[in-house]
């Protein structure tokens, strides 16, 4: 990031941009769609000069908020240049995502390509002809080594679509579809959209909001989404107070895609068209619609030190992803229940189950930490500094060696805000740690790992470096206990299975493996191989396809069913094929874990006890 470095999007409120006689002069891009079927955008951009005899042209390879190369110019292709009078000019491609051109002594060029987009992500382009998301990260051609200047941007939509919507303003002129960033970062971080969307607004405070649907089809519940989401941006207002905006527009694509992207003013997110028609995919809409929300403040304006100025072409390490994410998942589901739009016993029971996930039961953040060995091996600091190369990058082995910092890091959000909520006797939490460190390092300052827990010490009043060398820098189990006393919670308890007796008509206890498999053109084939399971142990390998137990042959989709039929503690033999060579396993069967971290209220909670949870849940 350090080859290009601009002036940080961290900008408290933008107003309507002019662009005064003496400011640098703007890289003007007109995008057009004439076969939009073909998934394709061409770019046109008249690009100043500044009297260079070359200029070498640059696209990012990575977008904030998703911190992985994503090598955006593969998807360029046709690059040319002219004179504004039309005369060819020499182009070179100089590296992965760089051209170098001959100006030939003019004040600005003509640079023309295209972009292929088919990829139906929160990060990535989309163009079909339906609609478009156009993301500025894999879009826009921009000056390297040039100081911030304006970026136009005109679209001259497909003739099928309506209108375009984006969270950039509007250019000076009143001409539709153009619309101007002040600088690189910002164009960066506003996507546009094109198409017939069917759109809500609200507005909070003064300001607008809108909800841009695509793709309810009659399906998807419009005004039901709209007030909901209209409560979590008032709830989420309230907590900070005020709004970092004069604009903000919720992208929800319903394309049956999933995932969400945080922008200055603006998100996309990716859902089901069905999701309104289920509670269960509804809550996990809600709670992504308040996390990509919750980043308004945290991440796009109080930030990582590292995360700005941006440096679009190579990797950007913080050790504190666990703040900007795992704090922003933990508030998230919150949030969704301090605005009455969930109840207690969903909010401890974590994210409802997604569809295809082959698990039927919801799981809080807590469960899903204890069902990776690699939380014994991965400090949540390593976790944040690692997540260009493991968390956007995960392999059958990913279970053993890492964990999530969006997961861990909720976690630990949880467990500290309870600590701080303790010492002070409910004076202080971390609403107020977020708070102060908002009103310290929003903007264009951001914060150091010193900084943002000396402000956690600061609102909690007493040392807490032991606990944060274990929280955040060690592979220590972490301690539940005070926590769930703090808001009168319990872990559920787990009755130990029994034998059944003899005569008895219930079931006897099933054998459990380990495994995770999956079926593969008709084979059933390991596809995860977790430590401390009795696959492991035997010396099952990812990519063994399963044949048989004994001598009788397993179904690809009966697997689990079939090692059900022996009994904990029995060794089976188990024929697999390892590249075409077949051998026995021998595999001595366990009982499954029993889940021990469901959390609920304590029937038992002293009234002191409900009324800190109360508190906590903002009843």
């Amino acid at each position: 990031m350090r080859t290009l470095q601009v002036a940080c999007l961290a900008i408290l409120i933008m107003p309507t941009p002019t662009i005064a006689d003496d400011s640098p002069t703007p890289v003007r891009y007109t995008l057009r769609f004439p076969e939009a079927r073909t998934h394709y955008v061409e770019v046109e951009a008249e690009v100043p000069t500044d009297g260079r005899p070359n200029l070498e042209l640059f696209m990012a390879s990575w977008t904030p908020g998703s911190y992985l190369i994503r090598e955006f110019s593969r998807h360029v292709e046709a690059v040319s240049a002219r004179s504004p009078e039309g005369k060819p000019l020499a182009v070179q491609k100089v590296r992965k995502n760089r051209w170098s051109m001959e100006t030939d002594g003019r004040d600005r060029v003509i640079v023309s390509y295209r972009v292929y987009g088919r990829e139906m992500g929160v990060q990535t382009n989309w163009i079909d002809a339906s609609f478009a998301l156009i993301n500025g990260a894999p879009t826009f051609l921009t000056p390297a080594d040039s100081p911030p200047r304006p970026h136009e941007v005109t679209l001259e939509l497909h003739p099928a679509w309506s209108r375009s919507i984006t969270g950039l303003p509007d250019a000076p002129g009143g001409a539709t579809h153009h619309y101007v960033a002040e600088n690189y970062d910002i164009l960066v971080d506003s996507p546009i959209y094109a198409g017939n969307p069917d759109v809500y607004e609200f507005e909070v405070d003064g300001i607008p909001h809108l909800l841009v649907n695509e793709g309810e089809a009659g399906i998807w519940d419009g005004p039901r989404s709209a007030r909901d989401v209209e409560t979590i941006v008032r709830t989420q207002r309230e907590f900070w107070g005020s709004l970092p905006y004069d604009r903000y527009v919720f992208f929800n694509l319903l394309t049956g895609s999933g995932g969400g992207l945080e922008h200055r003013n603006s998100t996309v997110l990716m859902s089901s068209r069905w999701a309104t028609r289920s509670r269960s995919a509804y809550l996990n809409w809600l709670y992504l619609v308040s996390h990509e929300y919750f980043h308004t403040w945290n991440v796009k304006r109080l930030r990582p030190v590292e995360l700005g100025p941006f440096d679009y072409e190579n990797e950007v390490h913080s050790r504190n992803l666990w703040v900007a994410e795992g704090i922003t998942s933990y508030y998230d589901r919150l949030f969704v229940k301090r605005a009455g739009l969930c109840s207690v016993k969903e909010l401890l029971a974590g994210d409802p189950p997604r569809p295809g996930s082959g698990d039927d039961r919801p799981k809080n953040d807590i469960q899903r930490l204890h069902e990776n060995p690699g939380r014994l091996v991965h400090p949540l600091e390593e976790s944040s500094f690692d997540a260009w190369i493991k968390l956007y990058r995960r392999d059958e082995n990913s279970a053993n060696t890492s964990i999530s910092y969006y997961t861990k890091g909720a976690v630990v959000a949880f467990l500290l805000d309870a600590e701080i909520r303790r010492a002070t006797n409910d004076a202080k939490s971390l609403d107020d740690v977020m708070r102060l460190a908002f009103e310290r390092y929003a903007g264009d300052v951001g914060f150091s790992s010193e900084q943002f827990l000396a402000v956690v010490t600061e609102v909690a009043g007493f040392d807490l470096d032991p606990w944060f060398a274990r929280a955040l820098r060690s592979t220590e189990e972490l301690d539940y206990e005070p926590a769930l006393d703090w808001f009168g919670l319990r872990f559920v308890p787990i009755e130990e299975p029994k034998a059944p007796e003899e005569g008895s008509t219930s079931d006897p206890e099933k054998g459990w493996i380990g495994l995770e498999t999956k079926t593969e053109g008709g084979r059933l084939v390991v596809s995860v191989v977790k430590r401390e399971t009795p696959g492991f142990e035997a010396g099952f390998n990812v990519g063994d396809e399963i044949l048989a137990i004994g001598d009788l042959r397993v179904p690809p989709d009966g697997f689990a069913r079939r090692v059900g039929q022996y009994p904990p503690g029995e060794t089976v033999s188990v024929l697999i094929a390892r590249r075409e060579q077949l051998m026995r396993l021998e595999v001595t069967l366990a009982t499954s874990p029993p889940d021990r971290f469901r959390i609920e209220t304590d029937p038992e909670a002293t009234d002191e006890q409900i009324a800190r949870r109360s508190r906590w849940l903002g009843e």
